[in-house]
């Protein structure tokens, strides 16, 4: 599929493309000319699931062919090439975490309510994760110095340390994370690739490589002979100068990081023949997003764009609601109309109870969205029956608990 390359192979695809059909557009003309059992013999890593049926549906819309080996990052920490234990469930680590939390705010009962342990918990779970996905030593908590700080870093400090306790004392022996697994088969595949590297092709595609371990498997499907990495929304609208000056908070930033470790030439060349939709807004977004010590270019760049303003927001609409609620019902009646229009819709946030409260809004409509970030374990019917007070067990039964719990499904 590729030909010989002393450098890392990587390409991109721009900003606003529909990432799948142009991935797959780009995997077909590359294998033209090929026999059938070529796609077949492909290893294609996404970052989801849902990624992967998607794949599974745009490929099977171009006929029938054998389909390529379509697998997902995240499952890495399940592969069977280490000899090692399977990695601790997360709930069950948790669960772990949280007793530890419970025990320090019973000794410190002003730094946290109870209520707060599992929140607390899922803080102190995504930290570990961090750690172990850069490959950084527990150990490395012991060697912050708070020196003349305030109380408050030295209490942060001291409930950081619940990790260290977890770590030697708390988990399953020789059991490990699920995250330190990842990195360690990240590091177990470059070792095995430098020896015996596989002659068919294996491609990243959509990742950004944000993770450390999913950075470190992508270097090793770089360097190989017949790997490439994918790269999704880049900006080929960025000048070079402010390229370098990307900080860890600006969209681009890793893939800027990515290249440190890649080597690669920016901009690397396209996968597909395509472009952006929208051109003159992908223009107007890249110069809106410029970093902080290049914002005066606004002033020089900004005049060049104002012909273009009108086609690059062309159908963006701006809605400011005085209320969640309100914000919830607009978003839902535009998804509304899509559905009855037989259009394509999707709600991108980080906000979750947005997110659920649109869902609410939809089902009243008998409209039920597919939701990429599923249920809350709280929401599903038998957690939220267990949830309920016990009070029709006792006397005096009120109708309205018994009403409650008949209508649990």
């Amino acid at each position: 599929m590729f030909d010989p390359s002393p450098a890392a192979r990587v390409f991109a695809l721009p900003l606003g493309v529909d990432f799948s059909r142009r991935f797959v557009d780009g995997l077909l003309a590359r294998l033209a000319g090929h026999p059938p059992e070529a796609l077949a013999r492909t290893v294609i890593y996404v970052n989801t699931r849902r990624s992967a049926r998607l794949l599974e549906t745009v490929l099977s819309e171009t006929g029938a062919r054998l389909l390529p080996d379509i697998r997902v990052i995240g499952d890495l920490a399940q592969d069977p090439v280490l000899d090692q234990p399977r990695a601790i469930p997360s709930l069950r680590r948790r669960l772990v975490l949280a007793r530890l939390v419970e025990a320090f705010i019973d000794r410190q009962p002003d730094i946290a309510p109870k209520s707060a342990i599992f929140d607390l918990a899922e803080s102190l779970e995504a930290l570990l994760d961090s750690f172990q996905g850069e490959g950084i030593a527990i150990e490395a908590l012991q060697t912050i110095d708070v020196g003349q700080q305030s109380g408050h870093w030295e209490r942060s400090l001291a409930f950081l340390e619940i990790l260290g306790d977890y770590w030697m004392h708390h988990r399953p022996e020789n059991a490990p994370d699920r995250e330190e697994r990842q990195r360690a088969v990240a590091v177990a595949y470059a070792r095995l690739w430098e020896k015996f590297p596989p002659r068919h092709p294996v491609i990243v595609a959509g990742s950004t490589g944000s993770r450390g371990s999913t950075a470190l498997f992508m270097e090793a499907v770089a360097k190989l002979p017949q790997g490439a990495i994918v790269l999704p929304g880049f900006d080929y609208d960025m000048p070079a100068g402010v390229w370098d000056k990307t900080a860890a908070d600006h969209p681009q930033y890793g893939f800027r990081a990515l290249s440190e470790g890649l080597g690669f030439d920016r901009p690397p060349p396209l996968w597909a023949d395509c472009s952006a939709p929208v051109p003159a807004r992908n223009r107007v977004v890249s110069l809106a997003l410029r970093p902080a010590p290049v914002t005066d270019q606004w002033l020089d760049e900004g005049p060049a764009l104002r012909d273009t303003l009108g086609a690059a927001m062309d159908k963006v609409t701006i809605i400011e609601a005085p209320s969640p609620r309100a914000e919830a019902e607009a978003i839902a009646i535009r998804l509304r109309t899509a559905a009855e229009a037989g259009q394509s819709a999707a709600l991108v946030s980080p906000d979750r109870v947005l997110a659920r409260r649109v869902s609410a809004i939809l089902q009243h409509w008998k409209i039920t969205p597919d939701d990429s970030a599923g249920r809350p374990l709280p929401l599903a019917p038998p957690v939220a029956f267990l949830r309920l007070p016990d009070t029709p067990a006792r006397p005096p039964l009120l109708p309205v608990d018994l009403l409650v719990q008949k209508k649990q499904p």
